[in-house]
């Protein structure tokens, strides 16, 4: 891959006649950003380590992983949880490498919508809208997602310290609290987000070691390796096995989301065209193998499978603790994943309000002028973080009623946020050679690349719409088609009816000239 950049894109500054002499030199980034219509609204004051860490923090593997055990348990068992996570992992990478190569090119707040107005041949505007509400989606169903699972092994650490019962009524207030403080944080404590954002990294991968290296030690019996790496557990009530091995793929698919972080950061990131796209990739990266460590060390630590399954928590992995190392060792693995998971919801807010303000900014959202107003304060946009958090806690709601919710909001965020990565691959795809590159690209294997995230994209997108229980009731329905439906339905109509004579996809907000004044204005520099 090349990281060769182009004289302009080399350029660390701006002629000086381009801006009046009064106006002080702008740095690449902002230069870049003035080139895509924006001025620099947001502090620029993240490291490329910093851009990387929100997205990583994202995918949080102590997260991901651990909330869809269970799942995991029941739709393929350790065979499809072992096998499924590097087969995922190698997929998702491409479609990361592809995005990362989009992202060189336009390092925006906007990402993903805003690069599909871009890259379309023609009605940019309407790939525009649509890619931003799926985006959109997609975002609110991550942050709901993380923070329910969160709640869920919050719930079983106070259900093993204060007999605090854990029943769907409690998880969800638990839920609202870790939503509420999500939102405080980011609206009041904006340095503090982004130094426990750093400090995120190192949380996961510590905690990895901590929970990987006690689960090897201390328990007195270890499953067997043909258990471990062949063990096919079908618990769905479907025959079919290949679709059951199918279904086990969402907790490694929903794990592997929500690196676009790195893209929605790139206007408060140095070096935005090679940062970004770093980001996305490393993220990535560094999740599937350290992911894959981390499975493994809990799968081997099972001790009784079934009462993993059944245990009075209700969340298998604190069970498969307890069984291995004890209840107080349980207690501190626990409060290790917790932290991670609060820390990953914490993150998605943050990039969730970023892609908010950004379609806000060009007026795509109901509400838009709230929703883009920045904090004179903090100059962070704290109306979209109410906005991302109220949005997850209705997305979370139906857990109080419905026993397989939790897959259904996971399952949206993964529909939700690869047909959002997919579009501007597939318009992308379309320009073949008259794609103008960044400084990061992937030379000559940007079509295969591009091509299998497409394709893994559309299989994915129809798989987790599909019943995961049978018989399907009332209960055991999954909600995710209906849920993609409103907002599709929702974004649909309110196209044809009115935002197609308006919307005409991401807007120039002025010459450089009046950038760097409002930019002035807004006191950024």
């Amino acid at each position: 891959m090349s990281a060769d950049p182009t004289p302009d894109q080399a350029a660390h500054h701006t002629p000086a006649s381009v801006f009046p002499a009064a106006t002080p030199p702008v740095s690449a980034d902002e230069q870049r950003l003035h080139e895509l219509g924006y001025a620099q609204e947001l502090t620029r004051s993240m490291s490329g380590f910093s851009n990387f860490a929100v997205s990583f923090s994202i995918v949080s593997i102590l997260s991901g992983c651990l909330t869809l055990y269970g799942m995991g348990m029941n739709t393929g068992g350790p065979a499809m949880i072992v096998w499924g996570w590097p087969l995922v992992g190698l997929l998702t990478l491409c479609v990361g490498l592809a995005m990362a190569e989009i992202c060189s090119s336009y390092p925006t707040a906007g990402g993903l919508y805003y690069w599909s107005a871009k890259l379309a041949r023609s009605r940019g505007a309407a790939w525009s809208w649509f890619t931003g509400w799926f985006n959109f989606l997609g975002q609110v169903a991550v942050t709901a997602g993380v923070d329910y699972g969160a709640a869920f092994f919050t719930n079983a650490f106070l259900a093993l310290q204060f007999d605090f019962a854990a029943t769907p009524a409690h998880t969800v207030e638990i839920f609202a609290v870790i939503l509420l403080l999500h939102g405080l944080l980011n609206t009041l404590g904006v340095k503090l987000v982004a130094r426990l954002n750093d400090v995120s990294v190192w949380w996961h991968l510590v905690g990895v070691t901590v929970i990987v290296g006690a689960l090897a030690i201390l328990p007195s019996k270890h499953a067997s390796a043909s258990f471990v790496f062949t063990e096919f557990v079908n618990n769905t009530g479907f025959h079919s096995q290949f679709y059951v091995a199918m279904l086990g793929l969402l907790l490694a698919q929903y794990t592997l989301t929500g690196y676009d972080a790195s893209a929605h950061m790139t206007e408060e990131t140095h070096d935005a065209a090679r940062s970004g796209p770093r980001g996305i990739v490393n993220a990535i990266t560094v999740s599937l193998v350290a992911g894959w460590v981390l499975l493994l060390g809990i799968t081997f630590a099972i001790q009784d499978y079934q009462g993993a399954l059944d245990g009075p928590t209700g969340v298998p992995p604190a069970q498969i603790f307890i069984d291995a190392v004890g209840t107080t060792g349980a207690k501190l693995l626990l409060l290790i994943v917790i932290g991670a998971q609060f820390f990953c919801g914490m993150a998605s807010v943050t990039a969730n309000s970023r892609m908010i303000y950004a379609f806000s900014r060009d007026g795509a959202l109901p509400g838009s002028a709230l929703w883009h107003r920045i904090s004179p304060r903090t100059h962070t946009p704290t109306n979209a973080v109410w906005l991302a958090t109220g949005g997850a806690l209705l997305l979370g709601l139906p857990a109080l009623w419905n026993s397989t919710a939790y897959t259904a909001v996971t399952s949206i965020s993964v529909i939700g946020l690869y047909i959002s990565y997919v579009i501007p691959t597939f318009l992308r795809l379309r320009q073949g050679d008259a794609f103008q590159r960044g400084p990061w690209h992937l030379g000559r294997w940007s079509r295969i690349i591009g091509t299998v995230a497409v394709g893994w994209t559309a299989v994915i997108t129809v798989l987790f719409m599909l019943p995961t229980v049978s018989p399907v009731t009332a209960v055991s329905f999954n909600y995710t088609p209906v849920a993609v439906a409103v907002v599709l339905g929702f974004a649909g109509l309110w196209w044809l009816v009115s935002a197609r004579h308006w919307f005409t996809g991401p807007k120039v907000h002025g010459t450089p000239e009046e950038l760097a004044a409002l930019e002035a204005e807004l006191e950024i520099r």
